[in-house]
C-alpha cells in the first residue's frame, strides 16, 4: 500500500540520516509506489536542499565518497589540521572524531611523545599506525562506510569510559544560528558523547562549511571551546563569529 507524499519524504530523509545514500528502486519497492513517483519526491527534496540526487538514487546533503572529500579544499584542511595539532601537548589525552580534516591532525603530531588518542575514525588509525609516539584506542561499534567511522551503542559505551583534555570534531555545516550539524543521527550521538568527556571541545572545519546545515543538529557553537577554520570566510561572517564570544582561529 502506498503512503502520502509527506510520509514518503519523512521516510526518505530518515533513511538518508541512517545510511547516507539510497536507490530509487529500493524506495519504490519499500514504499509501494512507482519509480517515477520516487524520482519526483527526490527532485522536490533536492529543491529544498534536503538531499543530493545521484544516478539511480540520492545522497544525504554533505555525503560524498571519502577520497573525493579529501581532495576538496585540501590546502585549507591541511592548515586547519596543523593548527589543531599545535594544541596537543606531549603525554596528552585527546579524542578525534571522524572526518577528513580531523584525520589529518595525526599527520602533524610527529615528534609528540606519549599522546593517547581515542577515536571512532578508521582513517585516524591508518594515519597514526606508523607514529610510535601515539597510542590509539579505537572505539568499536558499527562501521559507517560513508564516513569511515564507528558508531552506535558500542562506540558510545567505549567513549563514556574515557576522559580527555581535547576533543576535535568535524561537521557537515555550521553557523551561529544553526550550530554544529552532521549528516546522520549516529554521528551526532558520537560527537555529543565525546564532548561530554572532554575539557575542551574544538570544531575544525573549512570555510565552505559555514552557513551550511547537515540533516541533524548536534550542538550550539556556544557550547564549544572554539573553532579553527580558514580565512576564506567573508568579512561579515568573520565579524559575526568574532563578536559571538567564541574563540576562533583563522589559518
Amino acid at each position: 500500500m502506498s503512503i502520502e507524499r509527506t510520509e514518503r519524504e519523512s521516510y526518505i530523509q530518515g533513511v538518508l540520516a541512517r545510511v547516507g545514500s539510497l536507490t530509487v528502486s529500493s524506495l519504490a519497492r519499500n514504499l509501494g509506489v512507482s519509480e517515477v513517483t520516487i524520482r519526483t519526491d527526490l527532485r522536490n527534496l533536492e529543491d529544498r536542499g534536503a538531499l543530493v540526487r545521484t544516478h539511480g538514487g540520492a545522497e544525504a546533503t554533505g555525503y560524498r565518497n571519502v577520497l573525493e572529500r579529501q581532495l576538496q579544499h585540501a590546502g585549507e584542511k591541511d592548515r586547519i589540521a596543523a593548527a589543531a595539532a599545535e594544541l596537543v601537548q606531549d603525554f596528552d589525552h585527546i579524542t578525534i572524531e571522524a572526518g577528513t580534516t580531523c584525520a589529518q591532525i595525526v599527520n602533524h603530531l610527529a615528534g609528540r611523545k606519549g599522546v593517547q588518542i581515542l577515536t571512532n575514525s578508521t582513517m585516524v588509525v591508518r594515519q597514526a599506525r606508523l607514529n610510535p609516539g601515539l597510542s590509539v584506542i579505537l572505539s568499536g561499534g558499527t562501521f559507517h562506510r560513508p564516513s569511515e567511522s564507528l558508531v552506535g551503542p558500542v562506540a558510545l559505551r567505549t567513549i563514556a569510559d574515557f576522559n580527555v583534555r581535547l576533543a576535535f570534531f568535524g561537521t557537515d555545516g555550521f553557523s551561529l544560528a544553526g550550530g554544529l550539524t552532521t549528516g546522520f543521527a549516529e554521528g551526532a550521538e558520537v560527537i555529543r558523547a565525546m564532548k561530554a568527556r572532554a575539557a575542551e571541545s574544538w570544531l575544525i572545519a573549512d570555510s565552505s562549511k559555514y552557513g551550511q546545515a547537515g540533516f541533524v543538529s548536534v550542538t550550539g557553537l556556544d557550547e564549544l571551546t572554539g573553532v579553527i577554520t580558514d580565512s576564506g570566510l567573508s568579512a561579515e561572517s568573520q565579524e559575526d563569529l568574532n563578536s559571538s564570544g567564541l574563540e576562533v582561529r583563522y589559518v
